[in-house]
């Protein structure tokens, strides 16, 4: 197959095929600023305190576990994704935040999903867990892509697990063994070997969501709190989440709307 991409986009592109993710700097720091202060204003909001402001932004993150009672975690979360989403200016800075990265794996004319997702995840609670899944097995298209951002750093447990392409190979040839198991019994036969991701606040994670991937109980003593929101090319076949419901799109060409509203001449 002919490939023109530059040396530089080859490189990128054969790490993403080789390891199923990338975690690079975001593109731009005022755009996920901007992410992470919405997030703490609507924090103040929704849970009626005002954050001390002698304390880094992270460190209130962080140790949001200690201001909230356990049981209106979930109602806070999704009164949280309910703003961010009515927020006009938070789907473009998310997708500012990670802009050259999709430009090089995904595309330049984009879908974007609709809402974005939040997920706060505090020491110890087994109510905000996501078992071990591949999107793409309940209805995702395989041309897609997460990006993944937290707003504190995230490691270990208080992070995500990925299953690399080479050993996801290997349960796609033997998957009869798998698909019968619960999504518990399915990640103890392959726990040890999954990849555990850190990444910081200020990176940007890029996955392939057709991997299997999840996380466990955060044993950590710090609150994770990531967001996460699909991509894919415009013009690439869609699943079950179809474009103008699930998905939008944010970077048409030129070409391609006046290809979409042309209409041959009507001959007589």
């Amino acid at each position: 197959m002919i490939d023109f991409k530059h040396l530089n986009e080859k490189k990128i592109s054969e790490q993403f095929l080789k390891h199923g993710y990338l975690i690079l700097d975001t593109d731009s720091n005022i755009s996920l600023n901007y992410l992470r202060d919405e997030i703490l204003l609507n924090i103040e909001k929704i849970c009626n305190f005002e954050t001390n402001k002698n304390q880094s932004k992270e460190k209130i993150l962080n140790n949001f576990h200690k201001y909230i009672k356990k049981n209106n975690l979930n109602d806070i979360r999704l009164k949280i994704i309910d703003l961010i989403n009515k927020d006009k200016k938070f789907r473009q800075n998310y997708f500012l935040a990670a802009k050259n990265i999709l430009f090089k794996i995904v595309g330049n004319e984009l879908s974007m999903q609709t809402r974005i997702n939040l997920s706060i995840q505090t020491p110890n609670d087994s109510s905000s867990l996501l078992p071990l899944h591949s999107d793409v097995w309940s209805g995702d298209s395989p041309f897609e892509v997460v990006i993944w951002i937290p707003l504190v750093n995230c490691y270990k447990t208080k992070s995500m697990y990925i299953l690399p392409p080479n050993e996801y190979k290997k349960i796609e040839k033997n998957f009869p063994r798998y698909s019968g198991n619960s999504s518990n019994e399915f990640f103890n036969k392959i726990k040890n070997k999954v990849k555990w991701l850190k990444v910081n606040y200020g990176q940007i994670l890029i996955f392939n969501q057709a991997l299997t991937h999840g996380n466990v109980v955060n044993v950590q003593k710090e609150t994770r709190w990531s967001m996460n929101c699909r991509f894919k090319s415009i013009f690439s076949p869609y699943g079950d989440k179809k474009i103008g419901e699930f998905f939008e799109p944010i970077t048409l060409r030129a070409a391609s709307e006046i290809g979409i509203k042309y209409n041959f001449p009507k001959i007589k």
